[in-house]
């Protein structure tokens, strides 16, 4: 008997790549270890004399002026946040305020130990291109003091030819403004608390004073209002109810872009407690709605420094940005991946629920997510230890194709790949049996060493255009021919 020859394909390097770079640096809240601390050092700025105050100002902003936008705006709105300590005493000089909002102001860092773990999507501007390009956009795993992850972004384009050229970043980035009177609707809010096990008589008091559309400043003052007219004992219950209610509100938000912001400026940094030390490898997707419009999705894992918890970014134009709560027995662990269009009317999403195997589900709300089942699990010995999706599955005529990556021995990551039938994803047509891509001598070095890493790729023309991290440092580029791993699936 002779024993079969199975087929191999190698993803192509083809660069560029994008290294960290510690200069770009966000200007961000400054917080004391105390009240008591806080208080001492406005005391100590109010007692200094105008000329001293004038002084000092004048060398924060001859230091910091050229290295962000609007440093007076930022200041200014850092001491709005700090005026109660001042209690009654008379409104500081805009001078002094300005000083005061310095002290209680750093410059961030955000990507000065690693850029990596990228996924990419076409750009919603596709105008003014030489035929056979697309522009994208490319959304990366940013991580500076700290191990704090933020989602950053570049713009790109790939060529008729399939190279790649990024555009270069603006010096300043920013951070977006919470968008303030963004509403919760109450059936959905409902159904994520009893989700949350947070149904109980004291929710559904609160829930019955709120109207239909509400908002986070609406939600707060009901549930102040239902606590005063409690008139018995105070009840720890109702106390942690209302803290459970109030994070998952707080975990629900809208935040927006300037408008003349620039791709490469734009930032989300942690700004909720269920993502306090960090948000996690983003895997962007654009889904087509029901009526064939588009809509970004991505889901990440948020970090709090104790529990990770996958959840889920909406946007239709990388300027307003929604983070929702995924909800239901089946939101744990990380790696989920939505499928790019519904299937039979249901979303569909891959997951690795255990840590270990591949997970199919569906649901017919993209915020709860009930029972997957087992859909892959590891064959090959460069994935004993573990196999889980790389972005989200791409649609292509012989099935819906799958980037993976693989743990084997010494924890080394490889990227493979698997087919799924179109209509019936549940059915495995094939895989690859050896890796797509695996780190290489230049490629072993980094922040987690023997890595090769994506959150996400794009298919051009016949092409694969694959952005990938190297030892959760830096991000570069690999392209392989479609009709090739269509033939080397087993």
């Amino acid at each position: 008997m002779t024993e079969s020859i199975s087929k191999t394909v190698h993803a192509k390097r083809i660069g560029p790549t994008l290294a960290p770079d510690c200069s770009r640096v966000l200007i961000r809240p400054f917080y004391p270890t105390s009240d008591d601390i806080a208080q001492r050092i406005i005391l100590r700025v109010m007692a200094l004399s105008d000329d001293q105050v004038s002084r000092l100002l004048l060398g924060v902003l001859g230091e910091f002026e050229d290295r962000h936008e609007q440093v007076e705006r930022l200041l200014f709105h850092r001491f709005t946040q700090l005026r109660h300590y001042l209690g009654d005493a008379p409104e500081p000089s805009p001078q002094r305020q300005l000083l005061i909002g310095a002290y209680f102001t750093h410059e961030y860092s955000f990507e000065s130990a690693a850029l990596f773990n990228p996924s990419i999507v076409p750009h919603p501007d596709q105008t003014k291109l030489p035929a056979g390009a697309l522009r994208f956009i490319l959304s990366l795993r940013a991580t500076g003091e700290g191990h704090i992850s933020s989602i950053t972004f570049r713009e790109g384009a790939v060529s008729a030819q399939h190279r790649i050229t990024l555009k270069q970043p603006v010096p300043f980035v920013t951070e977006p403004e919470r968008v303030p009177n963004a509403l919760y609707e109450k059936p959905l809010f409902a159904r994520k608390l009893q989700e949350a096990k947070l149904q109980n008589d004291f929710s559904r008091r609160v829930l019955a004073q709120l109207q239909e559309s509400f908002t986070l400043d609406d939600l707060r003052c009901v549930l102040a209002a239902v606590e005063r007219r409690h008139t018995g004992p105070s009840d720890t219950a109702d106390d942690g109810s209302a803290r459970g209610i109030l994070l998952l509100a707080e975990s629900n938000y809208e935040v927006l872009f300037a408008p003349v912001s620039q791709v490469s400026q734009r930032v989300l940094f942690p700004s909720a407690p269920s993502q306090s030390n960090g948000i996690e490898d983003a895997r962007f997707v654009q889904f087509q709605n029901d009526n064939g419009s588009f809509t970004y999705y991505a889901t990440y894992t948020a970090y709090d420094g104790k529990i990770t918890l996958p959840q889920l970014l909406e946007t239709q134009d990388f300027f307003d940005f929604k983070f929702i709560t995924l909800n239901g027995p089946a939101v744990q662990n990380k790696g989920m991946a939505l499928f790019p269009r519904k299937i039979n009317g249901r979303y569909a999403m891959l997951s690795r629920q255990d840590d270990e195997n591949i997970l199919l589900m569906y649901s017919d709300n993209i915020h709860f997510w009930q029972e997957p089942k087992l859909l892959l699990l590891p064959a090959q010995p460069w994935e004993f230890v573990k196999i889980g999706t790389c972005g989200s599955p791409i649609e292509t005529e012989g099935g819906w194709l799958v980037l993976t990556h693989g743990v084997g021995p010494m924890r080394k990551y490889c990227l493979g790949a698997f087919l799924l039938d179109i209509k019936d994803p549940s059915r495995v047509l094939g895989r690859l049996r050896e890796p797509l891509l695996s780190p290489n001598e230049t490629e072993r070095e980094g922040y987690v060493p023997n890595v090769v890493y994506t959150c996400g790729a794009l298919l051009h023309g016949r092409e694969l255009i694959i952005p990938y991290a190297m030892s959760d440092y830096a991000t570069s580029f690999a392209t392989v021919s479609l009709d090739e791993i269509l033939g080397a699936m087993e």
